[in-house]
């Protein structure tokens, strides 16, 4: 199995930006798809974006499309999510997700086996 730590979140103003990784330990990281969602309180866990094995293909939801990037570095067994030009609306914990394979990532957060413990993100207006 693979374990998956978040880091990056914080706080920051309307318009600003955040970093966001996911450091992976425990099998060949680029055996896996991977994923980054959002959840806030009394709401579904949220697709945001994922990234095939090798990085060469990536998707969106389109509430983050063109403002944030999404990216993986398979020879330091890391994910990363660019977050520009954030909005308040974006204030949520961010986890990120494994599944094991190959293929298109799901954006259905059921179909990911490994997620990581979270990391807020809070967007001041």
């Amino acid at each position: 199995q693979v374990q998956l730590l978040e880091s990056g979140g914080g706080l920051v103003q309307a318009g600003g930006s955040l970093r966001l990784s996911c450091a992976a330990s425990g099998r060949t990281f680029s055996n896996y798809l991977m994923g980054w969602f959002r959840q806030t309180l009394g709401k579904e866990r949220e697709f945001v974006a994922s990234i095939t094995n090798s990085g060469g293909s990536t998707y969106y939801a389109d509430s983050v499309k063109s403002r944030f990037t999404i990216s993986r570095d398979n020879a330091k067994n890391t994910m990363y999510l660019q977050m520009n030009s954030l909005k308040p609306e974006d204030t949520a914990v961010y986890y990120c997700a494994a599944r094991p394979g190959w293929g298109p990532p799901p954006t259905d957060s059921h179909l990911y086996t490994y997620w990581g413990q979270g990391t807020q993100v809070t967007v001041s207006p």
